[in-house]
């Protein structure tokens, strides 16, 4: 298996949940809870990128990893540059992103997109999806779905329903059509330091701007992105107060 690195970049401004990464689950920090499952997927490092002390603080107290980062970055994949530049980490380690607001991470995952990118080698980033079986999620604009070529390669991500299957939905728009391959993204990114080192200096994307899809800008640029399918859809992350009493439900029913 090919080592890979996990970063966690964690704020702890939110706007709808302030002082996320702290808040409790099952008696530790959210992101400590983060750095636990992450440190199952078999990942040789686990680092919590934050611009906060107290993030920092926690962190430390619970004996991992931390990396202080500048406050201004404008995503999560620029924070997690700047720690992959600090530490020296060459062109071809892999580093695996993880939200620092889903404690119910699925290890097995994190290491599936890892060991995606380090079998492709025309790669730059390596992502998952999982099968859409409902028309309702399908029309989301929520949900985002990706189209992929033969090899596994994403051709496009979108919030529109993609593929459009015009025949059957000339005449049913209820029912998705056997066959279609309708998948929703998951938010879980694996990157090749080389790319990394580049993201930065990649000017944004007109179709980036428009469907509010980051990772557009990659392949905008030429940058190949590597799909692995799931079978299920992973647990919720954390964005609201609700969401945090129902993680913390799941986590108490888990444990």
């Amino acid at each position: 298996m090919t080592a890979f690195r996990v970063v966690i970049p964690a704020r702890y401004a939110s706007t709808r949940l302030p002082g996320k990464p702290l808040a409790d689950i099952g008696g530790k920090p959210m992101v400590v809870r983060v750095v636990e499952a992450a440190l199952k997927s078999g990942a040789c490092e686990v680092w919590v990128a934050t611009d906060d002390q107290r993030v920092a603080d926690a962190v430390v107290a619970h004996g991992h990893r931390v990396a202080m980062t500048r406050a201004d970055h404008a995503s999560g994949t620029d924070r997690i540059a700047e720690v992959a530049e600090a530490f020296g980490w060459l062109d071809d380690d892999i580093v695996v992103n993880v939200q620092g607001d889903e404690p119910l991470l699925d290890p097995a995952l994190v290491a599936g997109v890892a060991q995606a990118l380090a079998a492709d080698p025309q790669a730059a980033i390596a992502t998952a999806a999982h099968a859409i079986a409902d028309a309702g999620e399908f029309m989301n604009s929520n949900t985002v779905k990706v189209v992929t070529d033969v090899a596994g390669r994403a051709l496009y991500f979108s919030r529109a329903p993609i593929p459009w299957p015009r025949d059957a939905f000339a005449s049913d728009r209820a029912t998705l059509p056997g066959g279609l391959g309708a998948r929703r993204h998951i938010g879980l990114y694996a990157y090749r330091v080389s790319f990394l080192r580049r993201y930065g200096q990649l000017a944004p994307a007109p179709l980036e701007r428009f469907e509010s899809l980051e990772q557009l800008r990659a392949m905008w640029h030429g940058f190949h992105i590597r799909v692995i399918d799931c079978v299920y859809a992973p647990a919720p992350g954390v964005d609201t107060a609700e969401d945090l009493e129902r993680v913390r439900a799941a986590f108490a029913a888990l444990h």
